[in-house]
């Protein structure tokens, strides 16, 4: 199949976001994924199965439809591909997705913690606590484990009234962090930010256990110091 230029495109953009996963210390060995889907096509580009990032190119990223089907590439997708297909289609605003096993992230998804937005570095980021999932069932892991692990996260954010695009991550009881974002660049700059704020989390837990999360109106003005219609963080 001839791919659209911006679905070639998209398999570039791909490749390098997963190789900023190695860069940035969020991944060893083989353990994460970022995807990237174009809209327009309604393809998703995403990093093959067990590849090792040394020895990934671009050719070897994978491209398939919404369904999970195969379009292009001689190999296997990765095995987490049906989670992010459940997020690409419940979550309208994500236009790239990542999952990882970054260290600190998984350690609160280990203790079924949300990480509470304890200061204003947490709050650039997300717009309120990272939310963890509640554990899978026993049937949801023997029917469809990977697809079951998706509508936990779509499950959540719609229960709790939570947008995706202010709190653009989540995290996986007993498994670990998904974050994504308007593109899969962006999306990798979320999950490296969600390491970081994990990892404060817990060294300020250490020095007081009885941190109180920031003050509601801290968190906005720092969230919307960067985000949204009034933001005047950067430049034009």
């Amino acid at each position: 199949m001839k791919l659209p230029p911006a679905v070639e495109a998209l398999k570039r953009e791909v490749f390098a976001c997963n190789l900023d996963l190695v860069k940035h210390g969020l991944v060893v060995l083989t353990w994460g994924n970022v995807s990237g889907i174009d809209r327009g096509s309604g393809l998703v580009a995403i990093k093959p199965s067990g590849v090792p990032y040394a020895t990934m190119t671009a050719d070897d990223i994978v491209v398939t439809d919404l369904d999970g089907r195969v379009v292009e590439g001689n190999k296997r997708p990765s095995s987490d591909l049906p989670t992010h297909l459940e997020i690409y289609k419940a979550f309208p605003s994500a236009g790239g997705v990542v999952h990882t096993h970054s260290a600190k992230a998984v350690a609160w998804a280990q203790a079924g913690r949300a990480i509470p937005a304890l200061g204003t570095t947490h709050a650039d980021h997300f717009r309120g606590p990272v939310p963890c999932t509640r554990p899978l069932t026993e049937a949801e892991v023997a029917e469809a484990y990977e697809a079951n692990t998706g509508k936990a996260i779509v499950g959540l954010f719609r229960g709790e009234g939570i947008d995706p695009a202010a709190v653009p991550a989540a995290l996986v009881a007993g498994h670990g962090p998904f974050a994504w974002g308007p593109n899969a660049a962006k999306a990798v700059e979320n999950a490296v930010a969600l390491e970081q704020v994990a990892a404060m989390a817990i060294d300020t837990f250490l020095v007081d256990a009885a941190a109180a999360p920031v003050p509601s109106y801290v968190l906005e003005k720092h969230y919307g110091r960067k985000h949204g219609p009034g933001a005047y963080y950067g430049q034009k």
